[in-house]
Formats: structure tokens, C-alpha cells, sequence
């Protein structure tokens, strides 16, 4: 009989990838309770319509990428691609928004039909923060804030904040006109997909990730200067807060958001880490899509991060330091592998990252996987030095020893 397996892009968690995942998911449910954000929880299955209106017809998520069937009910349903539409349909259904401003997060799987590549499968999981009802440029800039400093939260370091503003929906229209006649201009030099969206949804152009096209776009006309004076004001409201909370970006005028929903603010947050698939989070404003499935005017702004792509950092993060413990304990004789024990509890209480070595083998032999371990110090104890109480240190770099009082140690080593 054939064996069952996944379906491609399908992926089974087993138990030794879940304490990643783990740490991600209760680090991201501290941040939110300390921003005073509630969760709430979506069915993974939803109208067909709700992505039809909510993401686009026209989009390739939508005409390409969706798992969507007709149950026995002769119903159109759809296995949700992403996350901000069910949380809009929710709100309008429930009666969220006439309560107030919702400040709201989710998380679990998405499903889109991809070609399956690292950090990203056909079932997928995100957490996302939306904001429902925040209209100022201050909550921009707290959207951004949380994404930010739960990603440094994570230890991770090489990442990059990039913003742009999308104005409104006149300043995108006129831009939409400008952009349109010089692609025109340049069309047989744009690849196949960039010309299919040519008149469907050329902002989409921007974000292409065709090589030849994006140098091309480099001459084409920036958004920036179609905006108007209103919507240059508030995207400079947004840039001074994040300076001013001293959080690093940079404006990249080719970064859209290419549904008519979305309007202002823009942002990504890049790693460097990544390769090409470098986005971890993605967000920005949209202010017509509360409306668009049929409820109130109603400014909103999110992001969502991709939980794969994450653990991906997270096991380059774990993985450095993890190749190398601060201190690695050598020890021979019974009395003295009792102090070797009492010696790494000490110093893992201290916050040191200590490797305790069981082997009893003879002290070259133990020196010697010491120095495999790349740990910066060794900590040798031998009969004669469970007798005196006092350890020899060794440093590992320069290898050179001394002996130190064991109440001493840990001062020594934070020195």
C-alpha cells in the first residue's frame, strides 16, 4: 500500500521545530496585552465573496491563488488567503464599530496556492494587528512602533523599515494618470505580467519583481510628487514620530499597496537575513475597506508578519548562540564533577550560557571538545581543586589559565 504523505506545500510542525514557534507566538500575545490589543479569531473558511470584494477580482490572490470550492449548499466558499478581510467582516457583522476604535490582532493559517519556497508555503500562518477606527498619523506610527520593537524583541537585529505614503485616492488617481502615460511610453519593455496589469492595476507595476522592470522603473515618476499638500503633512507627521521614538526607516517611493482601499501610509520591514524573500511584515492604511464590504466610513490601519519566515530568522538567531557557550566546565573525580554541577548551576543562574562536560575523560581530552565548542572560557576541576575550592580558569582565546576563589567566579567572568 502507498504510504500517505503531505500535499505539496502542506507542512507538518513535529516537536522539535514547536519551541520556535512557541516563543514567537507568546512573545507577539505579550506585546499585544501590553499594547492593550485584542484578539480575535476568524473561521478559516469564508464567503468567496468577501476576497472577491475585499482583495480584488483582479488581483492575482484572488484570480490565481485561492482554494475555493462550491459546498453542498451550492455556496462559493474560500479558504482564507489572509487575514484583514475576515476581521472587517467580523466588525461589521458583530457590531464592533459602533462600540468605538477596535484595536484588534489575529493569527493562525493561510492558504494560498503558490510555488512552495522557504518561508513560505501553501498553508502559511500570520499574526496581524488591525486597527479599526484610528484616523491620526499617531496611530500609524503606534502600528508601526508594536511591529518594530516585537521584532527586536525576537533578538532580531539586520532589519530595515521602509515607509512611503500612497495619499488619497485623488492624489492616486492623478498619479494613476501620470504613471499610466509613461508605461505606455515603455511598454514593450515591461515583462509579460507588468503588461497584463498595464490596465487593470498599474500601480501592481511597482512592486514587480522582474529585474529588467525594475530598473526601468527607476526612471518612471514617483508617486511622491502627486501627493497633495494635506497628505504631505500627515506622511511628515508619520516620519517625525518614528524619529522621534528614534526608530530608523527609510522612504522608498516604489512601494505600494496596489487595491483602491489603501491610501497614506505604506510600510514594510525588511531583514537582511533573508535573501530575496526579505519582507517579514507588511502593513499600511485603508481607510476604504470597511466600507467596500459594506459597512461604515471607517479609517483602519494593519500590518502582518509571516510566522515561517520568522522562524527562519529566529533559527539563525538561536543558531549563533547556540555554536557557542560563554563557558564550558571540565571536570575528573567524583568529588569534583559534584562541583562541576554546583559550578554551571551557579553560572547559568547568572545568565551565562555554561556546557557541563559528563564524559569523565582524561582533561586533554575534554579541553579539546572545549575548544570545538568555540566557548570563550573554560572551567577546569580536578580533585585538587575541589580540595582548595579553588578553579582554574581558563581563557580558551589566548590560552592562558588562573586559579580563582569559586565564590569568585562569576564576578570574573562578567568582568
Amino acid at each position: 500500500m502507498e504510504q500517505l504523505q503531505t500535499l505539496r506545500g502542506m507542512v507538518d510542525l513535529l516537536p522539535e521545530a514547536i519551541g520556535s514557534w512557541q516563543q514567537l507566538e507568546s512573545k507577539a500575545r505579550e506585546h499585544f496585552r501590553r499594547a492593550c490589543v485584542k484578539e480575535i479569531r476568524t473561521p478559516l473558511l469564508e464567503a468567496t465573496e468577501l476576497f472577491a470584494r475585499g482583495i480584488g477580482e483582479a488581483t492575482d490572490v484572488v484570480g490565481k491563488e485561492m482554494y475555493s470550492f462550491v459546498d453542498r449548499g451550492d455556496r462559493s466558499c474560500t479558504l482564507r488567503p489572509e487575514g484583514t478581510a475576515g476581521v472587517v467582516r467580523a466588525a461589521i457583522q458583530h457590531g464592533l464599530l459602533s462600540q468605538g476604535p477596535q484595536r484588534l490582532w489575529y493569527g493562525g493559517p493561510m492558504f494560498r496556492y503558490e510555488r512552495p519556497q522557504a518561508g513560505r508555503q501553501r498553508q502559511f500562518h500570520q499574526i496581524g494587528l488591525e486597527f479599526l477606527g484610528f484616523e491620526g498619523a499617531n496611530s500609524d506610527v503606534e502600528a508601526i512602533t508594536i511591529a518594530w520593537d516585537f521584532l527586536l524583541d525576537l533578538g532580531l537585529t539586520n532589519l530595515k523599515l521602509e515607509i512611503n505614503s500612497l495619499g488619497t485616492a485623488t492624489d492616486r488617481l492623478n498619479y494613476r494618470a501620470a504613471l499610466v502615460g509613461w508605461l505606455e511610453q515603455h511598454k514593450h519593455q515591461l515583462d509579460a505580467d507588468s503588461q497584463a496589469r498595464l490596465n487593470i492595476n498599474p500601480l501592481r507595476i511597482l512592486d514587480s519583481k522582474n529585474p529588467q522592470t525594475r530598473e526601468l522603473l527607476l526612471d518612471a515618476p514617483s508617486l511622491s510628487d502627486a501627493l497633495g499638500e494635506e497628505s504631505g503633512k500627515r506622511f511628515d507627521l508619520v516620519k517625525e514620530g518614528l524619529s522621534a521614538l528614534q526608530i530608523p526607516f527609510v522612504v522608498n517611493p516604489r512601494l505600494v499597496r496596489g487595491l483602491d482601499y489603501y491610501g497614506h501610509t505604506a510600510f514594510e520591514i525588511i531583514s537582511t537575513d533573508l535573501g530575496a524573500q526579505a519582507t517579514v511584515c507588511g502593513g499600511g492604511r485603508y481607510n476604504g475597506l470597511v466600507e467596500q464590504l459594506g459597512g461604515p466610513s471607517t479609517p483602519c490601519i494593519g500590518w502582518a508578519m509571516g510566522l515561517e519566515r520568522l522562524v527562519l530568522l529566529l533559527k539563525a538567531v538561536d543558531e549563533q548562540s547556540e555554536a557557542a557557550p560563554v563557558v564550558y566546565v571540565v571536570s575528573q573525580g567524583a568529588k569534583a564533577e559534584s562541583m562541576a554541577l554546583f559550578a554551571a548551576r551557579e553560572l547559568r543562574q547568572a545568565g551565562h550560557t555554561v556546557e557541563l562536560d559528563h564524559s569523565g575523560a582524561g582533561f586533554s581530552k575534554q579541553l579539546k571538545r572545549a575548544s570545538r565548542s568555540k566557548a570563550n572560557w573554560a572551567v577546569l576541576i580536578g580533585e585538587t581543586e575541589a580540595q582548595s575550592g579553588q578553579f582554574q580558569l581558563k581563557n580558551l582565546n589566548t590560552n592562558t589559565s588562573s586559579l580563582v576563589d569559586q565564590f569568585q567566579l562569576i564576578k570574573l567572568l562578567e568582568c
